[in-house]
């Protein structure tokens, strides 16, 4: 009985010392949330406050070298999911910042998380992207009014008949190479809105969505920092050969010649609902892509949003090098100056 006894004990002392070794690395990352969350905690007595999101590196090192952003002195940032939300000011305005990362699902995660854990008042949407319109310029700043997200399609066979609830067709058919040598069968595409959900909906209730628009309010505040474009030091563009971007490519010459040590203007396309954007489709830019999750995610939670863009490259419309390597640090930083000009202007 007691050799049992003892042998139970040691079993029992091997348990324990197993438990003791596994159990605080089990433990580490759920205690490293509940930390984070009685930081998010206290920092929410201090709210409300603006929320910032970015996409890349770039964007973010853009808007800490404008110096406009002052870190909280006592919990100057929260880490949760890989993330850091950096917590502030901005000409007095409180602000968390965030950047989400690369990708839809960190798009539309970062910015569900931002709007959950903190007292968030509205959204600021800022970074670089790329440019189809021939009347904006590499450096320039715009201020979209609406986005269309146009990932959702149906491939349908051929012989098949297209949805007619589908808001655009696609016949891939008819668009032979070389033309007129019989029929492909890559058959059609059918592009579908969005179902949307929404606080100021019925709940379960998803409404079709195509047009996603950014926050009158917002856009009508924003619309004064075009007479205040001189007061911003926007970066100067030093030189682009845009007649080298032809569409089609070897069609002769455009006229649209070259930009040479000109100031970025800042551009606004607000009042203009049927004027083209300079890009609102997601499969040509992965910077307007981001942008739709995260504007539709802080519009379904019934926050106000407004985005900010900064014109980096031609959307893959050029030869040779995508400018965006050249061009996307002074794109970022040019937009980082009409948010923290915009921040100014909401007080």
């Amino acid at each position: 009985m007691a050799a049992k006894l003892v042998t139970r004990c040691s079993l029992l002392m091997q348990v324990l010392v197993f438990f003791l070794a596994v159990v605080p690395d089990a433990f580490a990352l759920p205690l490293n949330r509940l930390k984070s969350l009685t930081v998010i905690e206290e920092v929410n007595r201090r709210g409300p406050y603006l929320g910032l999101i970015t996409v890349i590196e770039s964007e973010e090192n853009a808007f800490f070298a404008t110096g406009a952003f002052k870190p909280h002195k006592t919990h100057p940032f929260v880490d949760l999911s890989g993330r850091r939300f950096r917590v502030g000011k901005i000409h007095g305005e409180k602000v968390i910042y965030v950047r989400c990362g690369v990708g839809m699902v960190n798009a539309a995660a970062a910015t569900q998380q931002i709007l959950d854990l903190f007292d968030i008042k509205g959204i600021i949407h800022f970074g670089i992207a790329g440019n189809a319109n021939d009347s904006l310029s590499i450096g320039d700043v715009i201020i979209p009014k609406q986005f269309a997200h146009t990932g959702i399609w149906d491939w349908v066979n051929l012989y098949s008949t297209t949805n007619l609830s589908d808001v655009v067709h696609l016949d891939i058919a008819s668009y032979n190479v070389p033309k007129g040598e019989g029929t492909n069968l890559l058959g059609h595409i059918g592009h579908r809105n969005e179902e949307f959900y929404s606080e100021l909906g019925k709940p379960n209730t998803a409404q079709p969505l195509f047009w996603a628009e950014t926050s009158k309010h917002w856009l009508h505040l924003a619309a004064n920092l075009e007479n205040l474009n001189s007061t911003m030091n926007l970066s100067d563009v030093v030189h682009l050969d845009i007649a080298s971007y032809n569409v089609p490519k070897g069609e002769g010459t455009n006229l649209l010649g070259h930009i040479g040590h000109r100031n970025a203007e800042f551009y606004s396309e607000l009042g203009k609902p049927n004027t083209a954007q300079p890009l609102f489709w997601a499969e040509t830019s992965k910077h307007w892509l981001h942008l739709a999750a995260n504007l539709e995610t802080s519009l379904s939670n019934g926050f106000p949003v407004i985005v900010f863009r900064g014109l980096s490259d031609l959307a893959g419309g050029q030869s040779g090098e995508n400018a965006i390597s050249k061009f996307g640090p002074l794109a970022a930083l040019n937009t980082a100056k009409a948010v923290v000009q915009f921040i100014k202007t909401l007080q």
